[in-house]
């Protein structure tokens, strides 16, 4: 099929990428960014450089790939130039809004789609190679051309509700860029025990491989370990007892939400922690140790 790509950043590059090692056909690109085209250009060897007005015609598939916040805005645009074709099939990569972003006026004989990569894409290069094996939420008009699109990219798809998109999303930025921001707390930690930034780090990256591991072999709750799973109140008071007053409630919230990971495990097991030492975790958890 021909596709055509309207902002050239690191997804819609690799997309571009991908999809023509699949066979598909690259009518043009569009980018506000004369140096994010120039990247386009070179990593895809694409010298013609067309009117949007020219090439967008041919397309039967158009990614949209912009700046989330941008998407609505491509899509009015292109709308009000009345630049599509009957069939076309518009699709963004965005994980937190609907397809529906892109439909401002109902009339047009166009699909909409959504196809969000769940992973983290730091530069082209990584993203080109992740993509094999990377599950993609799918949702929109023509799930079928989303499906066969993933599976083409070497992807594994998954259906979405497009109302729940925002919880979905919410989720990944829980497990990507705040699993960034848990490993500058731990760093964060680790200086204050007089540990260099650099040596907390490369300490810190075996033990959560070693986290992510479990996650991957055991599963939840089985994966936990530690003192909450362990009921060890002493080693939590202790952590409480010399927390820095900026962290503090945010190891508290965690604990909180641990300690309910950890009672699925005892309960899974078939145990439970000692009525006292719920209590007492749970109460410090809640209130810290000046409160108590």
């Amino acid at each position: 099929m021909n596709f055509g790509i309207i902002g050239a950043g690191i997804v819609g590059t690799a997309i571009a990428i991908r999809l023509r090692q699949a066979g598909h056909h690259l009518v043009g690109v569009h980018s506000r960014s004369r140096r994010s085209y120039e990247r386009f250009c070179t990593y895809l060897h694409h010298g013609e450089r067309r009117p949007l007005e020219e090439w967008l015609p041919e397309a039967d598939l158009l990614f949209i790939t912009t700046q989330d916040c941008m998407i609505r805005a491509a899509a009015e645009e292109l709308t009000r130039r009345g630049l599509y074709k009957e069939g076309q099939t518009w699709i963004h990569c965005s994980g937190s809004v609907s397809s529906r972003v892109m439909q401002v006026d109902k009339d047009l004989p166009i699909n909409y789609l959504s196809l969000h990569p769940l992973q983290a894409f730091a530069g082209i290069d990584q993203a080109v190679e992740l993509i094999p094996g990377t599950h993609f939420g799918i949702e929109g008009d023509r799930e079928d051309i989303g499906l066969a699109i993933v599976t083409q990219l070497g992807g594994i798809p998954h259906q979405l509700d497009p109302q729940q998109k925002p919880l979905y999303h919410a989720g990944a930025v829980v497990a990507s860029n705040y699993l960034v921001t848990l490993v500058g707390l731990a760093v964060q930690l680790f200086e204050e025990a007089g540990i260099t930034n650099q040596e907390a780090l490369e300490s810190l990256l075996p033990l959560m491989k070693g986290a992510l591991q479990n996650l991957e072999n055991v599963g939840l709750p089985q994966a936990l370990t530690g003192p909450i799973a362990r009921g060890d109140v002493d080693v939590i008071r202790g952590h409480l007892e010399h927390m820095p007053a900026k962290i503090d409630p945010v190891y508290r919230a965690l604990g909180l939400y641990t300690l309910d990971i950890g009672q699925k495990k005892m309960e899974l097991n078939g145990g439970a922690y000692a009525k006292e030492v719920w209590e007492e975790m749970n109460s410090l958890m809640v209130k810290g140790t000046n409160e108590l």
